[in-house]
């Protein structure tokens, strides 16, 4: 019919600003839905198709009035709208509110992922041809503030490891701009600028730039960039700025704030104009960080490195990397879903496996290579104890480390060895922090996802994120009737009284263990550090009540971080500096704690009930009927069960 075909013809044909179809038009020209623009905006609409290029409404302003004018003409002529009509609509001014100001976000690595599962659910043609509109889980001011955070945070452990020298170095003779002009960008330079060193003297450096400009690098910002020297270690402090730059160099620099700006909100100086410059690198080290909900899995923001156009490689999902430590919150699940408690002595000792004909013998060791003796488990997650762990984890048994691991989406089919209990196994961020939102959320199942609804051309919903049943929802209007209820279908991957034993301790790794940075935000937050041998890998996962985050940093080629630049001193700065903007001007929300527990004053530092005169008592949260607990038990992990009574020695150990 011909209504069909013209439905057809304005939905495919250009109607400039990019684009195609009059409902993209209607976005593009005033960030609205088709059925929410005036009758003046529908008028202009309608007077692009015999040329879009010749009624811009910026550049062609009155050519695109007069025309819009003369389409509202004709649909008075023609009985569709009345005189007054036709005269208010004339008199609208045309203007044009720019979608790019309020609907569009970068977020590389987040749309990437997109796309992927959008060709894997309907291939290329359907994804480039099928006319989807496709809404995702995107937050944008979360995704904002992941992105800075990260390279904020990579920057910050890069400068920490010294200068690595200029990007090029030229001549500075007469046509020094000439050669300045020549140098390529790096890819990840972003608002960066390439600048040539012209002179150096006590103060800094003067430098010129590629638009003619010139400015000075002061000597402040030449501190960092010391030598990075063999054995992992810092090279002497700078005195004269010639120990890092010479003329000629070709160096990346960042305009600063004026002196005027810096009690304010501090802007950078204007392309162009003189002034003061900071000496910038490209850090080698790559991360990701993600965000979702722990409630539904919606994936907030993601970022999967430094700089997408520079690496395309997604660090969030598609890195296969060592947890580290980070894993252990699994393993102390498992036992007390085994009916151990919070307060359970564990032996921290010497540990010592045979591992077989030719393999030698596996001796782990904590961190601080220290022994602590019996501790409650508490204990050794707020302190991140390996030979805690290790016991814990023989005294459950592997296969039952490996089922939760595989329970909550952490690593399918891990071999049931014990150096696993130490985070050996590879997963991806993405996975992990899913895993820890189910601690948050209760132990309830969550799937992530990117896109919450798929539509086809026609509108027809294709995909659903959330598909549970909702009677009542579908009502076209309020008469008084009760809100629908929406029934929780997820699945129970642990109890919600172990949940939130695990929460608890896991606020007490930001309180008092090895996550106390993180407390600097001011509100509940709890998460695990994980850190791989020889610092190859570092990672961060933690959440509030609402909202779960997930950092990890380590090189592409795996190779040591450097001493101490552990999940604490990497990613936990990463996962605090987002978390105080993401929940800034929120209220302090305490996490929830189910209706079986019970919180009981206990000593941190045995483990038993809280005595006049203990100095550091805290909360214990215990599962009804079970708080008595005499601290006479230890866990040494050699016979699969409760060991000990006087835990001098382990028989797979030592004395401690």
């Amino acid at each position: 019919s011909k209504d069909r075909i013209l439905e057809l013809y304005l939905n495919e044909i250009y109607l400039g600003y990019g684009s195609y179809g009059v409902a993209a038009a209607a976005l593009n020209y005033f960030n609205k839905s088709m059925d929410e623009m005036t009758m003046a905006e529908a008028a202009y609409l309608a007077a692009l198709p015999k040329a879009p290029n010749n009624y811009h409404p910026i550049r062609k302003a009155e050519a695109a009035r007069d025309r819009r004018n003369w389409v509202i003409g004709r649909m008075e002529e023609e009985g569709y709208i009345s005189a007054d009509a036709a005269r208010s609509a004339r008199a609208e001014r045309l203007t044009v509110v720019s979608r790019e100001a309020t609907q569009f976000v970068q977020a590389d690595f987040f749309v990437e992922e997109v796309r992927r599962e959008l060709i894997e659910r309907y291939g290329e043609s359907g994804l480039y041809e099928g006319g989807l509109s496709v809404r995702t889980t995107l937050n944008s001011r979360l995704q904002n503030i992941a992105d800075q955070m990260l390279r904020e945070g990579l920057i910050d452990y890069d400068r920490r490891h010294g200068w690595r020298g200029p990007v090029a170095t030229r001549d500075t003779g007469a046509d020094w701009l000439v050669r300045l002009r020549d140098v390529t960008p790096p890819a990840s330079i972003g608002s960066w600028r390439l600048a040539m060193v012209r002179a150096v003297d006590a103060q800094g450096a003067e430098i010129g730039l590629a638009d003619a400009s010139s400015g000075v690098i002061p000597l402040s910002e030449l501190t960092w960039a010391r030598a990075w020297q063999e054995g992992q270690t810092l090279g002497p402090s700078l005195k004269p700025p010639a120990d890092v730059l010479t003329p000629g160099d070709v160096v990346m620099v960042e305009a600063l704030p004026t002196e005027t700006d810096k009690d304010s909100a501090a802007q950078p100086l204007p392309i162009g104009a003189p002034g003061r410059y900071g000496l910038r690198q490209i850090p080698e080290i790559q991360g990701g960080i993600v965000a979702l909900d722990p409630h539904t899995g919606r994936v907030l923001a993601l970022s999967g490195g430094y700089d997408f156009a520079a690496s395309e490689f997604n660090r969030a999902t598609q890195a296969q990397r060592q947890t580290g430590s980070a894993f252990k919150p699994f393993i102390y699940l498992a036992a007390l879903e085994k009916g151990y408690k919070p307060t359970t002595r564990i032996l921290d000792a010497p540990f010592v496996m045979d591992q077989g004909p030719g393999l030698g013998k596996w001796k782990p060791a904590n961190y601080s290579n220290k022994f602590y003796g019996p501790s409650p488990m508490r204990l050794g997650i707020e302190l991140s104890r390996n030979l805690m762990t290790v016991r814990l984890a023989r005294a459950i048994g592997m296969d039952t480390v490996s089922d939760y691991a595989q329970r909550f989406g952490i690593v399918d089919n891990m071999p049931e060895q014990l150096s696993m209990a130490l985070g050996a196994a590879e997963t991806s961020l993405l996975q992990l922090t899913t895993a820890y939102a189910m601690l948050v959320n209760g132990g309830k199942r969550i799937t992530p996802t990117f896109i919450d609804r798929i539509q086809d051309r026609n509108g027809l919903t294709t995909f659903r994120h959330d598909t549970r049943p909702c009677e009542g929802c579908a009502g076209s209007h309020w008469a008084g009737q009760p809100s629908p209820r929406l029934p929780d279908t997820r699945e129970r991957v642990a109890g919600a009284a172990a949940s939130y034993q695990i929460v608890s301790m896991l606020e007490g790794v930001v309180e008092r263990g090895t996550a106390r940075r993180v407390s600097e935000v001011g509100k509940p937050l709890a998460g695990k550090t994980g850190t791989t041998n020889d610092e190859m890998d570092s990672w961060f996962v933690g959440f509030s009540p609402d909202l779960a985050v997930g950092v990890f940093t380590g090189f592409d080629n795996p190779r040591p971080l450097g001493r101490r630049e552990t999940g604490s001193a990497i990613a936990a700065p990463i996962f605090r500096d987002f978390m105080a903007k993401a929940l800034e001007n929120t209220p302090a929300i305490p996490f929830r704690v189910p209706q079986d527990i019970r919180l009981v004053r206990i000593d941190l530092d045995s483990g038993r009930l809280a005595r006049p005169g203990d100095k550091r008592v805290i909360l214990e949260a215990f599962r009804s009927g079970s708080e008595s607990d005499d601290g006479s038990e230890v866990i040494d992990g050699s016979d699969g069960g409760y060991g000990l009574q006087d835990p001098g020695a382990s028989e797979v150990g030592g004395k401690y």
